[in-house]
């Protein structure tokens, strides 16, 4: 634990400058120049997103889904593909890039669909939350969505990936009152990592099914 005794704060940290060291088609690497607590000029290197809409402050939206169904357990919709960064495939929510003209919640019906055929209501929506603030300015919002597994429409979906998309998305069905075991189970079989995001929503999902609330008890 550091003691904040020896290094006060004097200055509000700010950009000086930014810097442009790489770019491709969706990211490129920044120098950046800022100014410490304090008083300090350091430099950071990041990644950011080419892609951000000048109407937006997220540049995606990640999907919650929840399928619903007459007596079916409920379930949430994954996702599974190979991400070339990691060298093999991962386990996702659904998620894509907001498009231009798009709000966060036309963004996630639309990638919902895409992805993996269903069609849903929208149900919730976070805040613009920051994913790797260390390395990336990227964001996201998540938005929570439920699928009616009744209507004719999702009862045997067709994912709408095209070629252009260049995606190739695996669609899981995980019961939610199992979510952290049935992923556990999956890990255990093959190699794939889990996009951190769903495995804290499973450890959520733990404590609200097997942790009830209760007042707490006195040790002896």
């Amino acid at each position: 634990m550091s003691n904040s005794g020896d290094h006060k704060a004097t200055t509000t940290p700010h950009i000086v400058k930014e810097e442009i060291l790489a770019a491709g088609k969706w990211v490129k690497l920044e120098k950046t120049t800022y100014v410490d607590p304090a008083g300090n000029t350091r430099i950071w290197e990041s990644v950011k997103r080419t892609t951000r809409q000048r109407d937006t402050e997220a540049d995606g939206v990640g999907i919650i889904a929840l399928l619903k169904r007459t007596l079916h357990k409920d379930c949430v919709v994954m996702v599974k593909q190979f991400r070339p960064p990691l060298g093999c495939c991962s386990l996702e929510f659904p998620a894509g890039l907001i498009d231009e003209g798009e709000n966060a919640e036309a963004a996630a019906l639309r990638e919902l669909k895409e992805e993996t055929g269903y069609k849903g209501e929208v149900v919730g929506i976070t805040p613009v939350t920051c994913l790797d603030p260390g390395l990336s300015n990227c964001t996201t919002q998540m938005v929570m969505v439920n699928i009616n597994g009744d209507d004719m429409e999702n009862i045997n979906p067709t994912q709408q990936l095209g070629e252009k998309t260049q995606k190739f998305v695996e669609v899981i069905l995980l019961p939610l009152d199992e979510f952290q075991l049935k992923i556990d189970e999956l890990l255990r079989k093959e190699k794939t990592v889990v996009d951190a995001k769903v495995y804290i929503f499973a450890m959520g999902m733990v404590q609200a099914f097997f942790k009830p609330r209760e007042l707490p008890v006195l040790k002896q």
